[in-house]
C-alpha cells in the first residue's frame, strides 16, 4: 500500500534517488559495442540484432514503399487519431520557431545571431515487443519544424525481423526520412560513427534503456545528444476537492510504466489522502501491468500530507518532477508559483497522459530532478545559433585601443596584434 507521510518526516532524496544504476558490466558491454560497430560497422550490426534481438536480418533499412503499406494497413481510425495528435503537436511547436536578429545601432558596426537547424537528426524510438508511435511523433515533428533536412530513426525489430505497421505509420506521417531496424546500444553506436548503411547523424533524440542511455552518454561528443532520461515520474498536487480515483488512475498511468518510475501525491488533505490510498489498491487488481505498477508503488509511491497548497507547490519545485498535475478549481492561481517541472497539467481535466498523446506539448521531459535546468524535447533542439559581426575600418579604428590594451592585459599579444596591425601604415 502507498504510504502516507507528514511533509516534515519525508526526505526528499528518498523520491529523487531513483537513478537506474549504471554497473560496470553495463559500460563495458556498451565500450564492448560502440567499439565494434565503429571498426565493423553494417557486419556488427547485424551481428547484436542476431545476438540480442534474436533475428537474422537480410536488410537493415526499410523500404520506402513498406513504410507506404504500412500506412495503409493501419486501423483507419487509428490513422485519423495520429494524424490529428501530428497536427496538434504541429500547431504546438510551430510556436517554438525563432528568427536569428541583426543590431545596427553604430556607424560602421553591425551585430547579429543567425539561426541554421542541424543537417541530420537521429530518433531513437523503442521497439521489439513493444510499440510508441507516440515517442515517434514527439522526436520527429519538431525536428522537421525546425528545418532538419534527414531525420534517421532507429528501433528494433521483433522477433520475425518486422517493425510494427504503427510506428511506420507515425513515421510517415510525422516526415521521417528513413528507417532502420535497429536498437540498443549498437543503434546509437550506427547513429553517432555511420556504417555502410546508416548515416552519421548530427544529434541523437528519443528514450531508451540503459544500454541506450549509457551508450548516448559515452557518444555525447561526437554528437549531440537530447538529455539522458531516467525512470518515469508524476506529481499530482491535489486539494481535498478532488475525486480520488481520478488522483489515484493518474499515479497509477505512470506507475505501470517501469518499477522505478514514481508516483507521488501532494496534498493538504488527509481525507483525500486516505481515499486515494484506498482507491489505489482498488485499481491496482484491475491493470493489465498490474504487477509492475504495485512494485512502483510499493517501492516508490509516496503520499505527502503538506500544511497548505502553498507548501505543496514549494514540495513540487524541491522535487521537480517530470510531470506536475495541479489538480484544483483554480490551477492558473497557482501557475506563477510553479518554478520546476518539465510539463505542467492544470486542472482536474488535463490528466498526463494528455500530453503523453494528443495535447500537442512534448512528452519527453527532464526526469530525476533535471527539471530545475532542463527543458522538454523542443525546436530549439534541431538548430544550431551562430552570432555575426561585422565592422568597417573606421569603426575598428575607434575600438582599436580599447581591444589591444585589452588583450595585453590577459597576456595574449597576438590577439593585439592582430588588431594593431590594421592601422601600422598609418
Amino acid at each position: 500500500m502507498i504510504a502516507i507521510y507528514e511533509s516534515d518526516k519525508i526526505k526528499l532524496s528518498d523520491i529523487l534517488d531513483r537513478e537506474r544504476k549504471q554497473s560496470e558490466n553495463v559500460s563495458e558491454i556498451v565500450d564492448e559495442i560502440l567499439c565494434k560497430v565503429r571498426a565493423e560497422k553494417d557486419a556488427a550490426l547485424f551481428a547484436y540484432e542476431k545476438q540480442f534481438d534474436h533475428v537474422a536480418l537480410d536488410c537493415l533499412e526499410i523500404s520506402k514503399q513498406e513504410i507506404k503499406e504500412a500506412l495503409i494497413r493501419i486501423d483507419p481510425d487509428f490513422r485519423v487519431t495520429l494524424e490529428a495528435a501530428c497536427e496538434n503537436i504541429r500547431n504546438f511547436h510551430k510556436h517554438q520557431l525563432r528568427n536569428g536578429f541583426l543590431i545596427s545601432e553604430k556607424n560602421g558596426v553591425v551585430l547579429g545571431q543567425k539561426i541554421t537547424p542541424i543537417e541530420r537528426a537521429g530518433i531513437y524510438v523503442p521497439g521489439g515487443t513493444a510499440s510508441y508511435p507516440s515517442s515517434v511523433l514527439m522526436n520527429a515533428i519538431p525536428a522537421k519544424l525546425a528545418g532538419v533536412e534527414e531525420i534517421i530513426m532507429v528501433t528494433p525489430p521483433d522477433r520475425n525481423g518486422n517493425i510494427a505497421d504503427n510506428i511506420l505509420a507515425a513515421a510517415n506521417i510525422a516526415g521521417v526520412t528513413r528507417i532502420f531496424k535497429i536498437g540498443g546500444a549498437q543503434a546509437i553506436a550506427a547513429l553517432a560513427y555511420g556504417t555502410e548503411s546508416v548515416p552519421k547523424v548530427d544529434k541523437i533524440v528519443g528514450p531508451g534503456n540503459i544500454f541506450v542511455a549509457t551508450a548516448k552518454s559515452k557518444v555525447y561528443g561526437k554528437v549531440d545528444i537530447d538529455m539522458i532520461a531516467g525512470p518515469s515520474e508524476i506529481l499530482v498536487l491535489a486539494d481535498g476537492t478532488c475525486n480520488p480515483s481520478f488522483v489515484a488512475a493518474d499515479l497509477l498511468s505512470q506507475a505501470e510504466h517501469d518499477p522505478l518510475a514514481s508516483a507521488v501525491l501532494v496534498t493538504d488533505s488527509r481525507e483525500l489522502a486516505e481515499k486515494v490510498q484506498r482507491e489505489i489498491e482498488q485499481q491496482l487488481s484491475l491493470l493489465s501491468r498490474g504487477n509492475i505498477a504495485r512494485e512502483s508503488i510499493h517501492n516508490n509511491g509516496k503520499i505527502i500530507l503538506a500544511s497548505s497548497l502553498s507548501e505543496a507547490v514549494e514540495i513540487a519545485n524541491n522535487i521537480a518532477p517530470e510531470h506536475l498535475e495541479v489538480c484544483v478549481d483554480d490551477p492558473f492561481s497557482l501557475l506563477s508559483e510553479v518554478k520546476n517541472a518539465g510539463s505542467i497539467f492544470l486542472g482536474k481535466y488535463a490528466p498526463e497522459a494528455l500530453g503523453d498523446y494528443f495535447a500537442g506539448s512534448n512528452h519527453i521531459l527532464p526526469t530525476s530532478g533535471t527539471a530545475r535546468f532542463s527543458s522538454p524535447l523542443s525546436v530549439d533542439d534541431f538548430i544550431k545559433k551562430s552570432s555575426f559581426i561585422y565592422y568597417t575600418k573606421d569603426a575598428l579604428r575607434e575600438v582599436k585601443d580599447r581591444v589591444a590594451d585589452f588583450a595585453e592585459r590577459e597576456g595574449l599579444g597576438a590577439h593585439a596584434k592582430s588588431i594593431t596591425i590594421r592601422f601600422e601604415e598609418e
